[in-house]
């Protein structure tokens, strides 16, 4: 048997999510289906992290394990030639047995996009999260910096969230503007659910002046998700690449240089959300 390792790019809006349920139109459902006319074999695939409902993804890695043997490129053109628009694989790769697109990754990178202007974009209407008021991303970093490191992130966490701790280490995070854009770019070695979404809640709310840029210090200190904001749209949310230890070849990420050196360190099964 051979583990492909696939990267994928989707388009959320029209997907119940990542993961498969009866009845629904899931990224999941639709990759497996593709890439096993192409195995000509049933295949599961394996994600690094479920996204949610309407999130996308600049680059999500999978992995399936089959006894077919493609090249690199049948992978990508045979799937892609099976897949809806809404979905395309980037790249395929033969990884080591040992190598798991879940339990392997070192860290997630998401992005956050939020056009801010007084009127909703006709072309991007679920691709980006719309903020009328005027945000000052100037004070969203200087809320963002309270949550670097490691932290009980309580407070920004799902209320249903199943996961067994609330702590991750949040390597960086940086706000910025490009014209009517404000961009999150977020980074920790796992995340919460709803995590990224509840962080943006707030710190749209900081930007817009409703609250100091303090909040989230206090926020971490209460521990308690119903004193935060309100949870902010899927559809500004992008899955923006996973890191791998540099051994499986994968680290190809311009944005890996800027984690910390320690964080590259792959201890197995510390890494699982």
């Amino acid at each position: 048997m051979s583990r492909i390792a696939l990267g994928l790019e989707y388009d959320g809006s029209a997907f119940a999510g990542w993961q498969w349920q009866n009845g629904q139109r899931t990224i999941q459902a639709c990759v497996e289906q593709a890439a096993s006319k192409v195995a000509n074999e049933p295949v599961t695939v394996h994600c690094a992290g479920r996204t949610d409902a309407g999130v996308h993804a600049l680059e999500q890695v999978v992995h399936f394990d089959t006894s077919a043997s493609r090249s690199p490129r049948s992978w990508v053109m045979g799937i892609n030639a099976n897949l809806p628009d809404d979905v395309r694989v980037l790249w395929a790769r033969e990884m080591d047995p040992g190598f798991h697109a879940r339990y392997s990754a070192i860290a997630r990178f998401y992005r956050y996009v939020i056009i801010n202007r007084a009127m909703r974009s006709a072309l991007f209407r679920r691709q980006v999260t719309c903020c009328f008021n005027p945000l000052d991303e100037v004070k969203m970093q200087e809320a963002a910096n309270h949550l670097l490191g490691d932290q009980d992130f309580s407070s920004f966490r799902a209320q249903g969230c199943q996961s067994n701790s609330p702590h991750r280490i949040m390597h960086f995070i940086h706000v910025y503007r490009e014209g009517e854009r404000v961009l999150i770019d977020l980074s920790a070695n796992a995340f919460l659910h709803h995590m990224v979404r509840n962080i943006a809640g707030v710190l749209m709310e900081i930007g817009a002046g409703k609250c100091e840029s303090d909040w989230t210090k206090k926020l971490l200190d209460l521990r308690d998700r119903t004193l935060a904001a309100a949870t902010a749209p899927a559809d500004g949310l992008y899955l923006g690449g996973v890191y791998y230890p540099e051994e499986f070849g994968l680290a190809k990420h311009a944005i890996f240089a800027l984690l910390p050196a320690d964080a590259r360190r792959f201890e197995p099964g510390n890494a699982e959300p």
